[in-house]
């Protein structure tokens, strides 16, 4: 008989063996466990039919026909979960749904095949549960913040680089935070596969231990922090990074020159309305002149605006000046660390 283990075993484990998820391709797209591996019991429309005949017809039709649909894949099955097994340090962790048939069924499958397994109790569901029970856990937070082009991201690897805790919530999302941030990244994932990174990570880090986070809106794109997430970056420490708008343009020059015009139009043109008219249309000319300092120059004047309103929301004496003359991650990681460092209060 398969161990049966609650969710905080079961992630436990899930640190040096291999999580298969049973459920359908589409269950796992919309979001799953990270790292786990995905071995379908049934496709999509195989689970709606099963589903819909145990409502009408009971559990022992549903079994019937899900039998049906799985009795010939029955060998490439045990075969994947074999090949599975054989790079996953004592045994797999199996789940599904809320821990019922379909982890089951597969659980007695990879016994038969000789291989060691355990299930999540209550399934995925209960792993969601976890995730967002997380978030309400307050966190220590200091807050990389800063202008946009202030090299936010770039300070808080440098930051981690010294064996500071960081999460960099634009890698989980997918995108750098504005309009143009999603310019070279892959597709952003679903919002609760967002949760589910950030949940990992939010939850291994001990409450008394400092985390570093990039000062971000509560939108990433698509993504949205979860509330205690949000509430918690927001009664951090701010250490805000001031560079010389020359510099700022600089950096966001190296960003994004390389990519197509019509692709930067089009960035410039969502943020139109806030831009005003007279802005917009500068600000393109600019760009299909191929004058993009000067692009660049409109567009911060919006984004400082909207960046200084944010500011002002937090008091001053959580707000730290740190001023730079050149952008060096390296060196600013050093300065905001030391406790020699005198920053100035706003």
């Amino acid at each position: 008989m398969p161990e049966i283990l609650p969710i905080e075993e079961f992630l436990a484990r899930a640190n040096d063996r291999t999580v298969v998820d049973v459920r359908t391709r589409a269950e796992f797209i919309a979001g799953h466990i990270p790292g786990a591996v995905n071995v379908p019991l049934f496709s999509d429309e195989e689970r709606a039919e099963v589903g819909t005949l145990y409502v009408q017809k009971g559990r022992e039709d549903a079994l019937l026909r899900g039998l049906g649909f799985v009795g010939p894949r029955m060998e490439m099955l045990a075969r994947r979960l074999l090949e599975l097994d054989s790079t996953s340090s004592g045994g797999l962790l199996i789940h599904c749904w809320r821990g019922g048939m379909r982890s089951s069924s597969v659980a007695w499958l990879a016994e038969l095949a000789g291989i060691r397994v355990a299930i999540l109790e209550g399934g995925y569901k209960s792993f969601r549960r976890r995730v967002l029970e997380s978030f309400t856990c307050r966190q220590k937070i200091r807050v990389v913040a800063g202008y946009t082009g202030s090299g936010k991201t770039s300070i808080l690897h440098a930051l981690a680089e010294r064996g500071e805790t960081v999460i960099d919530l634009e890698a989980l999302a997918n995108h750098k935070g504005s309009a143009f941030g999603d310019l070279g990244e892959e597709p952003q994932p679903s919002q609760e596969q967002f949760e589910n990174e950030l949940g990992i990570r939010w939850m291994a880090i001990d409450p008394e231990q400092t985390l570093w986070l990039e000062d971000e809106s509560r939108a990433v794109g698509r993504s949205i922090l979860p509330p205690g997430v949000w509430e918690s970056k927001r009664a951090g420490r701010f250490e805000v990074i001031v560079l010389s708008p020359e510099a700022r343009t600089e950096r966001l020059l190296k960003m994004y020159a390389g990519f197509e015009t019509v692709e930067l139009e089009a960035r410039v043109e969502r943020i139109s309305r806030r831009l005003g008219g007279e802005r917009t249309a500068s600000a393109l000319k600019a760009l299909r002149e191929g004058r993009l300092d000067e692009t660049c120059r409109i567009v911060l004047q919006y984004y400082d605006k909207a960046y200084q309103h944010c500011l002002d929301s937090i008091p001053s004496e959580r707000q730290h000046l740190h001023k730079f003359d050149t952008f060096d991650p390296s060196h600013i990681a050093e300065v905001i660390l030391s406790p020699e460092s005198a920053p100035v209060p706003r």
